[in-house]
């Protein structure tokens, strides 16, 4: 949590972690905060196969990666990522895993049904914490590119 907080004050927003039940799913973090499921910024991490790297796709918390629309997106075959890669690329266990912060650089995709909302909320590096951005703040930091990766 503290890589996220210092992350969002170096790029100049106010960090407004908020504390919340267990959110381990987009449902339960809606719940808790009292927004839309799809406010919900859900940090989705493959393993890209051949390149061995995290991949992290940003996903409306409603909405499912579609493993095949992914990997064209990525350009190149996903798999599922590890606890273990997941912790070495972003420093966060899985199911807390924040946007911002990473210990490393990852390449990031973000689901363009987040655009919808003024404010989304997403992990703040565990899973009993959160915070609100706006969607171009967290393509400003994240370095997403918006492209469709759902299913459906």
């Amino acid at each position: 949590m503290k890589r996220v907080r210092a992350a969002l004050e170096a790029a100049g927003l106010d960090p407004q972690i908020r504390e919340t039940e267990l959110a381990r799913t987009a449902a339960d973090a809606a719940a808790a905060i009292g927004c839309e499921v799809d406010q919900i910024a859900k940090s989705i991490i493959f393993k890209g196969e051949e390149s061995g790297e995290a991949i992290l796709f940003l996903t409306a918390g409603g909405n499912q990666v579609d493993a095949a629309k992914a990997a064209e997106i990525a350009g190149e075959p996903l798999g599922k990522a590890d606890a273990a890669l997941v912790r070495a690329q972003t420093g966060f266990a899985i199911g807390g895993v924040s946007p911002v912060g990473h210990l490393n650089p990852i390449r990031a995709f973000l689901d363009p049904r987040l655009e919808a909302f003024n404010l989304v909320w997403a992990a703040a590096g565990t899973p009993h914490h959160v915070f609100p951005i706006s969607i171009d703040d967290l393509e400003r930091l994240t370095g997403a590119r918006k492209a469709e990766f759902t299913a459906g």
